[in-house]
């Protein structure tokens, strides 16, 4: 009983509390809509993408709502404001905002559970979305005319009290997030744990090398992490990634590269599960399954280059 608690029972609880506090300052984060003030940073960037004034307000509004900024950008494209090209490129253009929305959920999500390996998985998502920015400002530059007027970079403001309103935001946001968590964290941890201990990964290791020439490079445990990324969300894998982690069984580098190719492969998943429903409420089918494609398309492919450099220079 002592080595069971030792071994799984007591780290399994600091994850939990990890979790749950860092659900908590990611929900208080977003209820006080801190991340909106950086949207001013932006005004260089709008000019030099030859983006106008709707494209410049759906960015502002993306720092704190990416489906506000959608819905802003469908009304301007019904009403003949914007081209289909204008919205592909503003909606494209947006990807930095909402990665800097979701930001605060991923690292404090990862955080507890990972340590440092969250902080260089953070920091590689945030260059493949920099990266996406800066494509996006030289297809504009060469796709559009220059706008006669330059985007304001004005944020919505709400009144009241900032920090009581993000506190009780915040606490709603944690009783309906925190119940799914345990639910599916503990299962996803002991499962990890006892296959670990019963040798299955290593079996597994050994099979793939025999069959799977592209796979065997891989450990089996990055491909467990992996396939929880593709069938349920980022926090199953980080769950399976903290406890091989915390185990011994993988690297820091294992890790963070297991984490971005889930990212990769997870993209068709993603983009029928959430994006394409969402996109389908605010623009017309065929142009929602576009900008969907193209978003995409576009995060994996600057994902992938990421893992690609970063496999290169840490292996």
């Amino acid at each position: 009983m002592d080595e069971l608690w030792a071994a799984l029972i007591q780290p399994m609880t600091r994850v939990l509390i990890g979790l749950a506090a860092g659900l908590f300052v990611a929900s208080l984060i977003e209820g006080l809509q801190w991340t909106r003030h950086l949207a001013r940073l932006a005004a260089p960037l709008m000019r030099q993408a030859h983006l106008g004034l709707v494209p410049g307000a759906a960015f502002a509004l993306a720092f704190f709502s990416p489906s506000s900024a959608n819905a802003l950008l469908g009304e301007a494209h019904a009403k003949g404001e914007l081209s289909g090209r204008e919205v592909m490129l503003a909606n494209l253009f947006n990807s930095l905002p909402s990665w800097i929305t979701h930001t605060p959920s991923i690292f404090f999500l990862t955080w507890p559970v990972l340590g440092f390996p969250a902080v260089i998985y953070t920091s590689l998502t945030l260059l493949a979305a920099v990266a996406r920015t800066l494509f996006t400002v030289g297809l504009g530059r060469a796709l559009l005319p220059p706008p006669p007027q330059v985007a304001a970079m004005t944020v919505p403001t709400t009144p009241g009290s900032p920090w009581k309103k993000g506190l009780h935001s915040a606490w709603r946001r944690f009783k309906k997030r925190v119940p799914r968590l345990i639910f599916v964290a503990v299962p996803i941890y002991v499962a990890m744990f006892y296959l670990q201990k019963a040798g299955a990964f290593e079996a597994t290791e050994r099979w793939l090398s025999a069959h799977v020439a592209l796979l065997g490079s891989l450990k089996p445990e990055s491909l467990g992490i992996i396939v929880l990324y593709m069938g349920a969300e980022l926090g199953a894998a980080v769950v399976a990634a903290g406890s091989v982690l915390h185990s011994g069984g993988l690297s820091t580098q294992d890790v963070v590269f297991a984490l971005l190719v889930g990212n990769v492969l997870s993209t068709p998943l993603r983009a029928l599960r959430h994006q394409l429903p969402a996109y389908a409420a605010y623009f017309q089918p065929r142009l929602a399954a576009k900008l969907v494609a193209a978003n995409q398309l576009l995060r994996a492919a600057s994902i992938l280059a990421v893992a690609w450099l970063y496999h290169g220079l840490a292996f």
